[in-house]
This record gives C-alpha cells, sequence and structure tokens, in this order.
C-alpha cells in the first residue's frame, strides 16, 4: 500500500501505521510525533507509561491517531502484546521503528555482567523480539518496513562504551541479515546511525563518566558541524526510511552524525 491508497490524515504516511518502541522520549517521542503529523496511526511501546501517555495525548491533540503500550522490550510476551494491540486497534502494521536503547558507559574490565547484559538486551535482544512478531504481520499483508536505531558507534569504536559499541554493531548487521532475508516479501529493513543526540540519554552518560554536564555537551559537539544533534533531526531521517521515499533502500545503515565518522 502506498501513502496515496489509503484514506486519512494528510501526509507522506496517510494510511499507515507505526508501531515505535522507546516512543516515550528522546528519538522515539520526536518520531512518534513526526509520523502522527505525517498521517500515521502511531503505536507507542515503552516502560514509561506517564511519558507514553503524554506522547499519546500529543499526537491526538494535533489530530491523529495513537494508542500507548506498556510494556517491556525484553520480554517476548511484552513484544507479541505490542503487535498484537497494534494490529487490534488499527487493523495493520506498516512499519516497526526498534528504537528502544540504553548506554552504559565504561571499559571492558568495568563493565558489569549485569549491565552487559541489560545493555545486550534491550538494545540487540528487543530488536530481534519485536520483529520477530512484527515481520510475519508484514509479510502476510504484503510488505513493510523495520527501522532499527544504531549508532555511528556501531560502525566505530567509542572509549568507555565497549558494550554500547557492541550492541549497535550487532544491530547493524542484524539489520542487514534482516534485509537479505525478507526482501522477497517486500519487507525493506534499514537502520539509522545517529551521533551525539541532545536526549536524556546523552546528559545521563555525563553522569556514568563523572564528567561536568557542560565539558561532556561540548565534547559532544566536537564534530565537523559543532554542535550534536536536536532529536527532530533524527526523526526526519527515521520518516525517510519509512516513507516511499526510500522504496529502494534496504540493508543501509544511514549516518546522522554532524560528519563524526567521516573523520
Amino acid at each position: 500500500m502506498t501513502s496515496q491508497d489509503a484514506p486519512g490524515k494528510p501526509g507522506i504516511l496517510r494510511g499507515r501505521v507505526a508501531l515505535i518502541s522507546g516512543a516515550a522520549s528522546g528519538i522515539g517521542r520526536a518520531t512518534a510525533l513526526l509520523f502522527g503529523r505525517e498521517g500515521a496511526a502511531v503505536a507507542l511501546f515503552d516502560r514509561d507509561e506517564a511519558g507514553g501517555k503524554a506522547v499519546e495525548q500529543a499526537i491526538e491533540k494535533d489530530g491523529g491517531r495513537s494508542h500507548l503500550v506498556c510494556g517491556d522490550v525484553t520480554l517476548d510476551a511484552d513484544c507479541r502484546r505490542a503487535v498484537q494491540e497494534t494490529t487490534s486497534r488499527f487493523g495493520r502494521l506498516d512499519v516497526l521503528f526498534n528504537n528502544a536503547g540504553i548506554i552504559r558507559r565504561a571499559t571492558i574490565v568495568d563493565t558489569s555482567e549485569e549491565d552487559w547484559d541489560s545493555v545486550m538486551a534491550v538494545n540487540v535482544k528487543g530488536v530481534f523480539l519485536l520483529s520477530r512478531h512484527a515481520v510475519p504481520v508484514m509479510a502476510r499483508a504484503g510488505g513493510g518496513v523495520v527501522i532499527n536505531t544504531a549508532s555511528s558507534w556501531g560502525l566505530v569504536g567509542g572509549a568507555r562504551a565497549a558494550v554500547y559499541c557492541a550492541s549497535k554493531g550487532a544491530v547493524v548487521l542484524l539489520t542487514k541479515s534482516m534485509a537479505l532475508d525478507h526482501g522477497a516479501q517486500n519487507i525493506r529493513v534499514n537502520c539509522i546511525c545517529p551521533g551525539d543526540t541532545d536526549t536524556p540519554m546523552l546528559r545521563d552518560e555525563a553522569r556514568m563518566l563523572g564528567e561536568p554536564m557542560d565539558r561532556h555537551m561540548a565534547q559532544a559537539a566536537d564534530v565537523p558541524l559543532r554542535r550534536v544533534a536536536r532529536p527532530e533531526e533524527i526523526a526526519q531521517a527515521a520518516l525517510y526510511l519509512a516513507s516511499d521515499a526510500s522504496s529502494y533502500v534496504s540493508g543501509a545503515p544511514l549516518i546522522i552524525d554532524g560528519g563524526f565518522v567521516a573523520g
């Protein structure tokens, strides 16, 4: 189905249904609001009920359709329920944005086993579980789009971020593998690779590293464009991959990092 085939709010995602994990804040929130403005019905999947409700209300206040599913991307039952509630509420699922993620800033020596397991569970297993339930739904409907949130640190290493880099590198290659496996089902799979973005997670890193906030943010802005990204800018990249504008793009990591990887 193209955006011109289905009724609904005007926009380049008119008539589409999107499921977004980690939708209560940061990049997920910005993307949910943008997708809603562009005509998609948006299912929000997050553990943060209050934050998710606020996004749901903002979408509906703007004339869009939204539904919050509270749950944990590391739990198979919750991921199954998120897909089931999305299709039950809106009748279909066209776009899955696997965006939920966490970070721990430490070397491999200083990373606890608990932190390793937590980061890999959210950042990698969460992509696996949601996709495992969403892809068959898309395949039966004739196709769809999966977008995974990786990172520029999934393409190049980063200091004191061992498990985060490992998890995001895994997401990049999982994306490519999924694109190979499901292209014949008309399912495109891509990932976005943001650089430092002004989100609560970025600011929380300063605490993990024991750095003053101003110095941490200045270091994050030390890229060719001399600033960090806004969540809304990353959302625009997700919109491109969700839309017909990227109809021949699959298996690709889309870098949005102000020039960081180029250097």
